[in-house]
């Protein structure tokens, strides 16, 4: 699975803090997923951020 980050992103970085394995914040000051399958140990905390998104930015790609 990965996940990608459009642009309703208000640059919280809730997903960053909850699992900076696949996501990161840019030098913009929004969020952005890694370009490739999350790792298997990651695959909970990736999806609670994506629940936990509050402009639901984090999208299934």
């Amino acid at each position: 699975m990965k996940y990608s980050v459009n642009d309703s992103c208000i640059g919280c970085a809730l997903c960053a803090s909850m699992c900076p394995e696949v996501f990161s914040m840019t030098d913009d000051g929004v969020a952005v997923a890694i370009d490739e399958e999350v790792p298997a140990d990651a695959l909970d905390t990736a999806a609670d951020a994506k629940e936990g998104c509050p402009v639901e930015a984090i999208e299934e790609a």
